[in-house]
């Protein structure tokens, strides 16, 4: 609906006016100035009125986009705390080496990336000789999250500072012989440089939003001060089209995170063409941070443009810069002068005007070079206001341009995204630009040389001053390894006795044995756990008052069920993560609590827990992240299996998880039977992640929400446990020659493999051992080290070949997973091999409908073993249609 004039309502109309007379001045005013001075005079002083508003704390609502200019004017820069022309030849250094790097590597066809930091040379220039603290100061330093394609930067810059050699910049993306540099930010290939893995974009952003968040966490926590230390986010205006690098905007807002600063390198292009051909991406990201709650600083344009906002005395200018597409800006830095006066100066009077107070060298500088992210003062100024910001995080909007100083076979230029080398005569060209001192016969063997001043150079001395005034070098990955003692035996040994006639999930067994370390005094306080806003679905409701949901706020309400014994507490201290809805988020915590004992030397025992299907097939990215990045911690699928979690069906019922862990080699993947498999599990996992001889892998279990009676630990299965098989049942023999198999098991499945077992016994005089396969992965793996341990000359039985050794009778394996997942292990085992699975879409129904749907209940089980036997000759064919006639199969 309209009102009389034709104007939709608002929000204002519901409320009451006071005084409707003033009301109508103003309205008034605001018509006669339109009138006077037109539209845009009118929308400048609205706007003006607006940031006047919100500067003296009015409360209303903020301006989510402000005009496309510098947010610190070149009048309000700080003084430049540093030698501006040394760091400008510290930046050429890095710029003819980066390039030279990547170009010399195109000989072996490599590749690389060189217009990315190009473009944002200055960016991390200006951090690594101000502000980026490094892991010899005080504290855990600052956390540096590297844009990945401008990593030959940041090895250039550590060959200057003397941490590379020519060496190992000649082996770049070259890493077979275990002298070379990985491609991107890669901890586990470079453990001693890179600390975040960030070319998996989108990633970076999310996980620095919650690394800035941990590190409060752990401040609260009284666990380590992290109030030095600063994250330091690098992103493509690309990259923030992915939806993780906003997803946690509002959070970082919500928690006030002003220890987090994103700096968005605005080149206006991605991997194929211009972010917003037809629109502003820089206007749309202020919009979308503002909006979320950030300070937003651009750093649009360098002091070539002064002169042109000084003479702009009408606004046509800066309502020009509004309108232009992304796209067409790119092409004016490409085009000549002409085109510029004609397409840009000529959309209205008022800058044609303009343009004839400029000379073809003031225009040309402003639309080919001059950008704020290529001017260390700006860049500094935007920085300094950054880190001095409270009560909120900042996103810095720097404007580069895509190639910049590679020549014009590079800038601006929609391919330079893949274009991975220079030509001789480029980089002479480059040279020149620079003012770098490489003769010509430097490149007389046709390749392009490194550039170094000298260990002792002015230039070198300079730099490393610099990083030793912020505590040393950076980026940096320090491990100081600290064994966390082993937690006290009672904790486990309530699972090893079983639950005796009550039933209990193995989801529920896993969260008790969890709730007793937590209380243990020497390692309790550093288990961190994880959720996402399913506690109470993995009855760990009961933490809820115990160990305190975290918040930065504390608990600034009455809780309504705090007269309840197990209310929802939330605490400045409390210990549990609980992330609402979002794995991606509960994920990137995770990340933050099994890589701090490198990043602020403090080992953390995270666990995650979660519905199996979101996990691998949702967030699996994440935990190739993880792995990266050595993470150690448990990850606990739950409801796990595709025909345990009723009623869910299709895409939720998880029969696939532990095929796609499967693929990551970091990952040591469980599927318990029961209770006491889990205590012996997850006390080995606390041996090798974080013991005298701490190992980076982290761990996937999977456990079960059906009630089962959980029996007590049989004698000497320890070791079976946790190298994935041990008979958990011996069959007992009808008659001496009665046929015989063995049935191998894993989670819920064990259960039906059990009932099984009694069905071949009583019904067709078969006797089954049944076997627990805890892990299916780890008798893979474990097989595999054997396989190449016969290339080396050694002689090496598998695991699973020894303890099948020997056992009668053919092998059926099943599983509530797809028979990928047990078939894992068949070559290796030397007795006839069939299995069961889920394999297919789930389904919604009962438990007992849905295995029988998928031919894994007890009774198919039985008759897949007669199938088997009667293939071999030991029992009759007719028996196979007897059982399946006898159980209504």
């Amino acid at each position: 609906m309209t009102d009389p004039v034709g104007k939709l309502p608002s929000e204002l109309d519901q409320l009451p006016d006071r005084d409707p007379e003033e009301t109508a001045e103003w309205a008034a005013s605001l018509d006669a100035v339109t009138k006077a001075a037109g539209p845009h005079r009118a929308a400048y002083l609205m706007r003006r009125s607006l940031q006047h508003a919100e500067g003296a704390g009015l409360a209303l609502p903020k301006l989510l986009e402000t005009d496309y200019v510098n947010s610190i004017p070149t009048a309000a820069e700080p003084a430049f705390d540093g030698d501006l022309e040394m760091e400008s030849r510290i930046t050429a250094w890095n710029r003819w080496n980066a390039a030279a790097m990547v170009t010399r590597g195109a000989r072996h066809g490599v590749g690389g990336h060189i217009a990315t930091f190009a473009s944002a040379a200055w960016l991390y220039e200006t951090g690594f000789n101000h502000f980026f603290r490094g892991k010899e100061g005080d504290g855990s330093g600052d956390q540096l999250y590297i844009q990945g394609h401008a990593s030959p930067g940041i090895y250039a810059r550590a060959f200057l500072d003397g941490r590379l050699s020519e060496q190992q910049l000649d082996n770049f993306r070259q890493e077979a012989g275990g002298d070379g540099l990985p491609s991107y930010p890669h901890p586990r290939r470079l453990p001693w440089l890179w600390e975040f893995p960030t070319v998996s974009m989108g990633l970076g952003p999310l996980a620095a939003i919650y690394q800035a968040r941990f590190n409060r966490y752990l401040t609260n926590r009284n666990i380590k001060d992290t109030s030095n230390s600063h994250v330091w986010a690098f992103l493509g205006d690309g990259e923030m089209d992915e939806p993780e690098s906003t997803a946690a905007l509002a959070l970082a807002a919500r928690e006030q995170l002003d220890n987090l600063t994103f700096v968005i390198n605005c080149n206006l292009q991605r991997l194929d063409g211009p972010v917003r051909a037809n629109f502003r991406v820089v206007q749309e990201l202020e919009g979308a941070f503002r909006g979320a709650g950030w300070n937003v600083i651009k750093t649009l344009w360098g002091n070539a443009w002064d002169e042109l906002f000084q003479l702009d005395t009408t606004g046509a200018l800066v309502r020009r810069l509004r309108e232009v597409p992304d796209a067409q800006f790119q092409t004016y830095a490409t085009r000549d002068v002409a085109y510029i006066r004609e397409h840009f100066f000529g959309a209205e009077p008022a800058l044609a005007e303009l343009a004839k107070l400029l000379t073809d060298a003031k225009i040309a500088e402003c639309f080919y070079t001059s950008r704020g992210g290529h001017e260390a003062r700006k860049v500094y100024a935007a920085y300094k206001a950054a880190v001095e910001h409270k009560g909120a995080p900042t996103v810095i909007l720097a404007q580069t341009v895509k190639g910049y100083t590679l020549g014009k076979g590079f800038e601006s230029k929609n391919a330079n995204h893949q274009m991975k080398k220079l030509t001789i005569e480029e980089f002479k060209g480059m040279r020149e630009l620079l003012g770098l001192p490489i003769p010509d016969s430097a490149f007389e063997d046709g390749l392009v040389p490194y550039g170094h001043p000298g260990k002792d150079s002015p230039e070198v001395r300079y730099l490393q001053e610099r990083r030793a005034a912020l505590g040393g070098p950076a980026p940096a990955r320090r491990v100081h390894a600290v064994a966390l003692p082993e937690p006290e035996e009672r904790a486990f040994a309530a699972l090893k006795k079983g639950s005796g006639k009550q039933e209990m999930a193995t989801t529920m067994a896993f969260v008790r044995l969890a709730k007793d370390l937590m209380r243990d005094k020497e390692t309790g306080r550093r288990w961190v756990p994880i959720v996402p806003d399913e506690a109470r679905t993995f009855g760990m409701e009961s933490l809820f008052p115990s160990a305190g949901i975290y918040s930065p706020l504390g608990q600034t309400y009455d809780p309504v069920d705090r007269d309840q014994l197990m209310y929802y507490k939330e605490a400045k201290d409390g210990q549990i993560l609980n992330e609402g809805i979002t794995e991606a988020g509960a994920m990137a915590d995770f990340i933050a609590a099994a890589t701090s004992y490198a990043t602020h030397g403090e080992t953390m025992i995270p666990f995650y827990i979660f519905y199996s299907m979101f996990g691998w097939q949702r967030t699996g990215d994440q935990m190739w992240q993880l792995a990266d990045q050595l993470g150690k911690g448990f990850i606990v699928g739950a409801t796990a299996g595709r025909t345990t979690l009723t009623g869910e069906g299709l895409q939720h019922a998880d029969g696939h998880s532990h095929l796609i862990a499967a693929t990551n080699p970091a990952s040591l993947n469980y599927d318990p039977a029961f209770a006491y498999e889990i205590a012996v599990i997850v006390k080995d996992g606390l041996r090798r992640m974080y013991g005298p001889e701490a190992e980076n892998v982290f761990y996937y279990l999977t456990v079960y929400n059906e009630p089962k009676p959980q029996p007590a630990m049989p004698e000497g299965v320890e070791d079976g446990i946790v190298k994935g098989l041990y008979r958990f049942k011996e069959g007992t023999p009808a008659s001496a020659d009665a046929p015989r198999l063995q049935l191998l098991a894993s989670g819920t499945a064990i259960h039906w493999a059990l009932e099984a077992q009694e069905l071949l016994a009583a019904d067709w005089g078969v006797t089954a051992d049944v076997w627990s396969a805890t892990s299916w992965g780890e008798l893979r793996r474990e097989a595999l080290e054997c396989d190449e341990a016969l290339l080396r000359g050694e002689q090496r039985v598998p695991y699973v070949t020894q303890a099948l050794s020997g056992a009668p009778g053919p092998v059926l394996a099943v599983s509530d997973w797809m028979r990928q997942v047990p078939d894992q292990i068949s070559q290796w085992v030397e007795q006839d091999w069939s299995s069961l699975g889920t394999d297919g879409f789930g389904l919604s129904d009962t438990r007992d409908a849905a295995r029988r749907h998928f031919g894994v209940d007890a009774p198919s089980i039985a008759v897949a073993a007669l199938a088997q036997l009667a293939r071999r000759g030991e029992v009759p064919a007719s028996a196979v249609k007897e059982a399946r006639e006898k159980y209504g199969l």
